[in-house]
């Protein structure tokens, strides 16, 4: 946990201007708690605040959960050995509890948790004494009670049992908790799911506001009783069933869902909102995905700098060329979802001089190539590091799969079997004859892919060591520069180690086995 100053931070530090419509993310000013939380406008502020935290989930997952996947790695530069390390040897799995510690690296995943969490316990503690209208408290509760439940179940798949804070903290008393178990922190998390539900409304307009909906809770109850350590089938089948009598559908084009002009749309069940401009809400995630190159503008349509030390570079999050390999002939996903940017290459650095196809791609000889993630380029751009593009949490797609792996998980193969052709059907596959825990996996990882789904479903359906020794060996094989020490994976490294500063903060924590 942070220093008491830390924990005792509250939405006023994020105050935005909202309306219970549209969720709008643009910072106004900064309030004491004593002189705030007087009316909906401002329990509505806050709880605006409290959004803003899922952007670092994002951000953090392309480090953490994509390119710790067998989806993706990076592009090492030999002349750029600064603060990427640490991000690098998550990918490596060489990271420990000191890795990456700045706040606004990858490494922070924890404290960013907390920071929501601590934002959602003041609202939900002050909710609860107001005088506000029933319907107010009904709508900022039940948002504010699954975004903590988001947050704690991110918290969880990362780190396991952590400590439960559940009330607004005001005393040092309260604010160095040990850890709990991570039984208690998934029962915690289903209660306040449990609870928002019936107060969450049922989206039946696109687009959507963006803000949360019985729809994401309910997707996240789904992932909760798949993923505790006593999966509830059951529970988890009658949650995902009920997303599809919802008001989603696939949209007619895979391309197309993540188009921001798009946003919040039918397919999209939840989504981390952004909006390119100078107020500082932009998402970038495309300068950090294609190659440092010389010329942006062959690949974005603007001339930018991505050659940059740190994470502010290109060349993260790179897809592997197994990655590439695996997509069946003929899937729209694969053209839609990567692309290769092609060029000669000098001092590591791609002048690119096209951006090509990865179908059926062939080197050009005496050219470099690099693959990139295409599935968030939508030129044109007006401002270097500064899109449009919203991060997908939760869609229909995944709703439909996560179902269909559930059915399998129940011996109920045949039922799942529709579920998983209506996706194949979306991207230009044949029908399957028969469901299985392998086939849905493999359509998991390829709808999903980028959206930092791939570690945790690995881990899930018990698939994370032998896929990541088996990247291990394919990656050592092509790049000198992997130690031996890198991709020592066992059941300790499925989850990350406490960040060493807060150990040292909080004398009642405990280290994660093997670290």
């Amino acid at each position: 946990m942070k220093k008491i100053t830390y924990i005792l931070l509250t939405a006023m530090v994020c105050m935005a201007s909202c309306k219970k419509g549209t969720l709008d993310l643009v910072p106004q000013t900064a309030l004491s708690s004593a002189s705030f939380f007087k009316n909906a406008d401002q329990f509505n502020q806050a709880l605006t605040g409290a959004y803003t935290n899922l952007r670092g989930v994002a951000f953090m997952g392309i480090y953490m959960d994509e390119m710790r996947s067998d989806n993706t790695f990076f592009t090492f530069y030999s002349a750029d050995r600064g603060t990427s390390t640490s991000a690098e040897a998550y990918a490596e799995f060489i990271d420990n509890s000191t890795s990456s510690q700045a706040p606004n690296s990858p490494g922070n995943r924890y404290g960013n948790d907390y920071e929501g969490i601590a934002k959602l316990n003041t609202i939900l503690t002050r909710l609860d004494k107001s005088s506000l209208a029933q319907t107010d408290k009904d709508q900022i509760g039940g948002e504010a009670l699954f975004l903590r439940a988001f947050y704690y179940y991110d918290l969880v798949q990362h780190f396991g049992g952590v400590p439960l804070q559940v009330e607004e903290v005001t005393d040092v008393n309260g604010a160095f908790l040990p850890r709990n178990s991570v039984d208690e922190v998934y029962t915690q998390i289903l209660a306040d799911l449990n609870k928002a539900i019936p107060l969450l409304p049922v989206v039946k307009t696109f687009p959507q506001s963006g803000r949360a909906t019985q729809g994401a809770a309910k997707m996240l109850l789904g992932y909760a009783y798949m993923s505790k350590p006593s999966p509830d089938y059951a529970k988890a089948e009658a949650a995902l069933l009920d997303i599809t009598k919802m008001s989603y559908s696939l949209l007619p084009n895979y391309a197309n869902v993540f188009d921001p002009t798009n946003k919040n749309n039918s397919e999209s069940i939840f989504e981390v909102q952004y909006k390119a401009g100078n107020d500082g809400q932009q998402s970038d995630f495309i300068w950090r995905f294609i190659p440092k190159t010389t010329n942006t503008e062959a690949i974005l349509g603007l001339h930018g700098t991505n050659a940059r030390g740190s994470l502010a570079s290109g060349g993260w999050n790179v897809p592997t060329q197994e990655m590439v390999d695996s997509y069946e002939k003929g899937d729209l996903r694969l053209p839609a979802s990567i692309a290769v940017a092609e060029g000669t290459v000098n001092n590591e650095v791609l002048t690119t001089t096209a951006v090509k196809s990865p179908v059926d791609y062939k080197p050009t000889a005496g050219l470099g190539y690099y693959y990139f993630i295409k599935k968030y380029l939508h030129p044109p751009y007006q401002v270097e590091y500064n899109t449009d593009d919203n991060w997908p949490i939760y869609r229909y797609s995944g709703a439909l799969l996560l179902l269909a792996e559930c059915l399998v998980a129940e011996n109920k193969n045949g039922e799942a079997l529709p579920y998983l052709n209506q996706v194949r059907l979306r991207a230009g596959l044949p029908a399957l004859a028969q469901a299985t825990k392998l086939n849905v996996s493999n359509e998991m990882r390829h709808e999903l892919a980028f959206e930092n789904h791939r570690w945790t479903d690995l881990i899930r359906n018990g698939q994370a060591i032998d896929a990541i020794t088996a990247k291990g060996v394919r990656l050592k094989a092509l790049y000198g520069f992997l130690l031996p020490s890198t991709f020592l994976i066992d059941q300790n490294r499925l989850i990350y180690a406490i960040p060493f500063r807060e150990i040292q903060i909080n004398s009642k924590l405990t280290q994660n086995p093997g670290y």
